[in-house]
């Protein structure tokens, strides 16, 4: 009989240790998929002002329009710093995703703005730049979506019975996953027939 206790606690033991290594594995693989949405969203903001300087030789009435660019992009900035690669704290990734979000529309207002400004459209600087600027944001995309895979990994590990015996006990904190929302996706495609 005693030996059928030691087994179990031996086995009690075992399972703790392989829980709690799967969910060391599946924090740092979601903390990995953020670092490389930072490396993305830093090249991105690194991008937007020159992207504002070129802008702001065809479109100087249009100030407000590019500060709120640059405000929106610092905003950014500050946020993915508070997050400061550690994705765990999920007030800051929520901030985060609100900051991107309003990058987002004022990257969009610039856009359509820009359209108005054939010289601008033209203009060999401003075409490389909105390119490199089209293919960071498909990389941001890409990223985000592996970190929230990783996330939801992780979450479903943390939070499944009896998994969550051991998670609650060493730390193991539910993580937030990375949404942004773009307002022109939610606008109702308009049908023109005619």
């Amino acid at each position: 009989m005693e030996w059928v206790l030691i087994a179990i606690v031996v086995l009690l033991v075992v399972w703790a240790v392989w829980t709690y290594n799967r969910l060391v594995t599946a924090r740092n693989r979601y903390k990995n998929a953020f670092a490389q949405i930072d490396v993305q969203l830093t090249r991105r903001y690194d991008l937007i002002p020159n992207l504002v300087k070129v802008a702001e030789r065809y479109m100087s009435h249009e100030r407000d329009t590019l500060e709120a660019v640059i405000q929106a992009r610092n905003q950014a900035m500050d946020r993915l710093k508070q997050v400061g690669g550690d994705p765990t704290n999920s007030e800051a990734v929520r901030q985060l995703s609100g900051a991107e979000q309003g990058l987002s529309g004022a990257l969009g207002r610039l856009f359509a703005l820009s359209e108005n400004y054939p010289d601008l459209k033209a203009n060999e600087n401003m075409m490389q730049l909105s390119e490199e600027l089209t293919s960071t944001e498909n990389r941001v995309a890409f990223a985000r979506q592996g970190y929230n895979d990783a996330v939801m990994q992780y979450n479903i590990l943390r939070e499944m019975f009896p998994n969550t015996l051991i998670a609650n006990n060493f730390g193991f904190r539910p993580a937030q996953l990375l949404e942004i929302e773009d307002p022109q996706k939610r606008e109702p495609v308009e049908v023109n027939f005619s």
